[in-house]
């Protein structure tokens, strides 16, 4: 009787509540005794109604402001509280029924939702990901985000969306911006974004995100992502992406010609390690083609900072005869300079090396024919027989051995255990002193 008194009573509360028009304490009763989802359809009510102005939020009724009431605090209150009760929610269905509405009022409320760890049973991403509005691009990448950093998704196919659904902002987003970029080097200004406000989900600009996820990942298909930016102006992702693929050509055309970024492109050949890439590069900067003009200086800044690698010939080969002589000379000086020192430098270690190996070989020589003395007391210092006119052994830590006890040792162990192979000895008279 008692349970049955106590159904009977709440039942008669829903239905005060209900009657009266106290939604919000009922939805905190039903959240209480954990029937999800009739809480979650009130907050979804109250959202309406407080979004229309049906209704006034209690909660900031005496709060106005130029003699309006403020409307959006209710919604806001009521997308909290569904929230707090989805987070903890495994039921998948529910969670997606009731993600879109929140999301409308608050993408911040919708991504906790998504990415809550408070649940026992996470979403299934497949499902998230088709049930999320194409038009809450941020909220999408953001869950993606979370699969691939705190998740550690190793899923090539969610690392390929996100860099396409980032490469789709990033031109949407400079193509609104009138395609104003720092081409110095290749990123956007975040003080260019005007239109990058308060109301994102995020706290770097999208053109920021994407670089940095592009130079970071190696599961994602480059050459899609490549399809999808090819024909906008988004030159260091090109370049970021053509590396991925080893076009270095083509990567050094962007860094010089397209974002004249001179020390990208120096560091690229540097990650190269080639002399050859940094001639190529001289090469990009003395004729440009395409009608653009030679880039002298930048030309003579890369001879300043790597000249002394390159063949000096093969530059004054290359060098255009329309380059004023002035601009080059003094770093064309040094390299010519820099290229005698080093093959003076060659030819001392080479004498050096020569000295050392002379040395060697005859050190070699006087080992060999150095002279041992036996007589008649002259024991084998393995059988201990007296050697006589045998014929004998010495290894070279002087041990003297009959012929018989030599074929037995081997010619790499002597009488004292030692393996000559596995523990050289080095007598100091073998040392070069030079």
């Amino acid at each position: 009787m008692t349970v049955e008194l106590a159904w009977a009573v709440q039942e008669e509360l829903e239905s005060l509540l209900d009657e009266s028009g106290h939604l919000r304490t009922l939805a905190f009763l039903y959240a209480s005794k954990g029937v999800n989802s009739k809480a979650l359809a009130i907050w979804r009510i109250l959202a309406r109604n407080y979004s229309s102005g049906l209704w006034k939020d209690p909660a900031v009724e005496n709060d106005l402001h130029n003699g309006s009431t403020d409307v959006i605090s209710g919604r806001e209150i009521a997308a909290t509280e569904a929230t707090k009760i989805l987070e903890e929610s495994s039921d998948e269905d529910l969670i997606l029924q009731h993600l879109g509405w929140i999301a409308d009022i608050n993408p911040v409320l919708a991504v906790k939702v998504l990415t809550s760890e408070k649940r026992v049973t996470q979403l299934s991403p497949d499902e998230v990901i088709a049930a999320i509005d194409s038009k809450k691009v941020e909220i999408l990448q953001r869950y993606l985000q979370w699969l691939i950093e705190d998740q550690d998704s190793n899923d090539t196919q969610f690392h390929t969306l996100y860099a396409l659904s980032l490469a789709k902002s990033a031109i949407e987003t400079f193509e609104a911006e009138g395609g104003s970029a720092n081409h110095g080097t290749g990123r956007l200004e975040e003080a260019k974004y005007s239109d990058f406000g308060r109301d994102s989900i995020f706290q770097s600009p999208v053109r920021e995100r994407l670089q940095i996820f592009l130079q970071s990942s190696d599961l994602y298909d480059p050459e899609e992502v490549l399809d999808l930016i090819e024909g906008s102006e988004l030159w260091l992702e090109k370049a970021i992406l053509y590396r991925k693929l080893g076009q270095e050509t083509l990567v050094l055309q962007i860094l010089a010609l397209k974002l004249e970024d001179s020390e990208a492109a120096e560091q690229y050949c540097a990650e190269i390690g080639r002399p050859d890439a940094y001639m190529q590069l001289l090469d990009m900067y003395l004729d440009p083609q395409d009608g653009k003009e030679p880039m002298f200086k930048a030309a003579v800044r890369l001879l300043h900072n790597h000249g002394e690698s390159l063949d000096p010939l093969q530059v004054l080969e290359t060098l255009s005869p329309d380059m004023p002589l002035q601009l080059a000379s003094d770093t064309i000086l040094r390299m010519l300079r820099a290229r005698l020192h080093h093959h003076r430098q060659g030819q001392i270690v080479h004498n050096l090396s020569r000295a050392v190996d002379i040395d060697a070989r005859l050190a070699r020589l006087e080992e060999r024919s150095r002279h041992v003395q036996i007589n008649d007391e002259s024991l084998c210092d393995s059988c201990q027989a007296r050697l006589g006119t045998k014929l004998f052994a010495m290894y070279p830590d002087d041990t003297i051995v009959c012929y018989k006890c030599f074929r037995r040792q081997g010619e790499s162990t002597s009488v004292t255990g030692r393996d000559f192979k596995q523990d050289v000895l080095i007598k100091p008279g073998w040392l070069v002193t030079r």
